[in-house]
């Protein structure tokens, strides 16, 4: 993968403290770091409603946002001086505030997981200084009984905020029956906010999946899921303007355009943002590297993709509706909705008519779709023994627009992967194989790729634009077509009119795989002005 250095003179003026892993919105805001102000929107959503959920991906925000409505609603006026909360909350309110934060640790079983909820709900007690409940043995119970005690004692409804409200499901969803449990342990916790509303002024609950309220919530029907309200699409993340003013002390002797290219792009119907964490850590090593994936991007998820024989040069261009993006839960996990939840896919476009809505998604950016096509890489051909020299040595011959090296490492390459590996594998049996492989290698570098592009004559299977050059492919299985077809397409259909007149030269290639022998048996290819 490309990863380039930062470029140019480090003339940086003065700079504050960078947050990283910082999510104490007391600490940032005390010890002189950056601090991108999200007060005025948590206003606005106090103001526009009571209960809420939101889901957006790991290392977000989340948490801050949370421990910044904490601060809020518990009346901490000096943390806000300068912000927009300052002149529009009420100090003179204060709420007591129980936060449910389940992002520590790994709960491995039900067992622990009651433990867990029973230690939080102590230390709640503690800090609210509450008497012991008596006689409340079960985890609804005890909740319940503490929100009441905090009502009564402050004379104020109380707020409950609760963050990774899923992680305990998400640490076993590999082992559905132990998932199962978590998830009816913790619809025992979430289930009592319900019947405590007379008691409740604010509830927002927060993780990284969406999974069914009926599933989980059981009854919490009053639950105002704001994950693809466009008003709040910036809620968690950096905006452009943000990178621009907050952190203009850190953007000298950076490219900006690659900063975007980078690591901008999540949306949610409304402004785009950037990942906090990628970007406090390049402003802190001034090197591009795919932060983010590389703190966890699950073997669970690059498993799913391959096992289902996910033909991933769909990943650019998916489209899933807005009933199939909410499908998440134990039992029926649909790979378009854990690819958006999780951060690896983002809304491109919508299409919508009455009732219905229909989401065309693609990378965020250029670290997830580098990143995950390489990682997709080493399950698709049995290791990165296999797959990362090739890699390197594909972005060296595009480079040098060497057309005849690149036949030869593509062949090279399917003729490396070990006979073992194909006999104990049934991924190279479905017909999108030896494409997506083909496509992973472009992808991995984070080359500006289109698949399926059309044209006024039909679609091009892959063009790539690359160091003043245009490749244009088409992939055909020769077991489904007859041989030396895949040119001969591109040239009749006129696939290359559309990039005449740029003054650069256009590569047509016609790549043919064979399913018996395992590689290519066609690679046919011609250089346009």
């Amino acid at each position: 993968m490309d990863t380039p250095l930062a470029t140019g003179t480090d003339t940086r003026p003065t700079r504050r403290k960078l947050p990283i892993g910082i999510q104490t919105f007391r600490e940032i805001r005390e010890n002189d770091h950056y601090y991108v102000d999200k007060s005025g929107m948590a206003v606005d959503l106090i103001e526009a409603g009571k209960h809420y959920f939101l889901s957006r991906p790991r290392r977000f925000g989340k948490s801050l946002l949370l421990d910044t409505l904490k601060a809020l609603f518990e009346g901490e006026r000096a943390l806000f001086e300068g912000l927009a909360a300052e002149t529009r909350w009420d100090w003179t309110r204060r709420h007591p505030v129980m936060r449910i934060d389940f992002g520590t640790g790994v709960l491995r079983d039900r067992a622990e997981l009651d433990r867990r909820i029973f230690e939080i709900l102590s230390d709640m007690q503690r800090d609210l200084g509450l008497p012991e409940p008596v006689g409340y043995d079960s985890v609804g119970g005890r909740l319940a009984e503490l929100i009441r005690q905090a009502h009564a004692k402050f004379g104020a409804q109380v707020v409950v905020l609760v963050d990774e409200y899923d992680k305990p499901i998400l640490d076993n969803i590999t082992d559905q029956e132990t998932a199962r449990a978590m998830r009816d342990g913790l619809r025992n916790l979430y289930s009592v906010l319900k019947g405590a509303d007379a008691h409740l002024k604010f509830v927002f609950l927060t993780g990284v999946s969406k999974f069914s309220k009926v599933s989980l919530f059981s009854g919490l029907n009053n639950l105002r899921d704001i994950t693809l309200d466009a008003r709040w699409s910036a809620l968690c993340g950096y905006t452009d303007e943000d990178v621009d003013t907050v952190f203009a002390p850190e953007l000298p002797g950076l490219d900006r355009e690659e900063i975007r290219r980078w690591y901008n792009g999540y949306n949610w119907l409304g402004t785009s943002v950037y990942n906090p964490f990628d970007l406090l850590l390049l402003f802190d090593t001034r090197e591009f590297k795919p932060y983010w994936f590389e703190t966890g991007t699950p073997t669970f998820l690059i498993d799913m993709l391959t096992s289902r024989h996910w033909y991933t040069p769909d990943l650019s261009r998916t489209v899933a509706t807005e009933t199939l993006l909410s499908a998440f839960d134990v039992d029926r996990i649909e790979t378009e909705a854990l690819l958006f939840q999780a951060g690896y896919l983002t809304i491109d476009s919508v299409w919508a008519i009455p009732g219905r809505k229909e989401y065309t998604l693609k990378y965020p950016n250029k670290e997830v779709q580098a990143s995950l096509n390489d990682s997709l890489l080493r399950v698709l051909t049995g290791g990165a023994r296999i797959s990362e020299p090739q890699v390197s040595r594909l972005y060296r011959l595009l480079q040098a627009q060497d057309v005849a090296g690149l036949r030869g490492l593509f062949h090279a390459f399917y003729a490396s992967i070990p006979h073992d590996w194909y006999r104990s594998s049934d991924i190279a049996r479905y017909e999108g194989y030896y494409a997506s492989v083909f496509y992973s290698h472009f992808a991995a570098l984070g080359l500006d790729i289109r698949v399926e592009e059309t044209t006024s004559h039909g679609r091009i299977d892959m063009a790539v634009e690359f160091a003043g050059a245009v490749w244009l492919f088409e992939f055909k299985v020769v077991e489904l077509v007859p041989e030396g077809r895949a040119l001969a397409q591109i040239r009749e259909r006129g696939y290359a009119d559309k990039y005449r007149g740029r003054g650069q030269p256009i590569h047509l290639v016609g790549v043919e795989f064979s399913r018996d022998s395992r590689n290519i048996v066609g690679f046919e290819t011609e250089t346009l002005g």
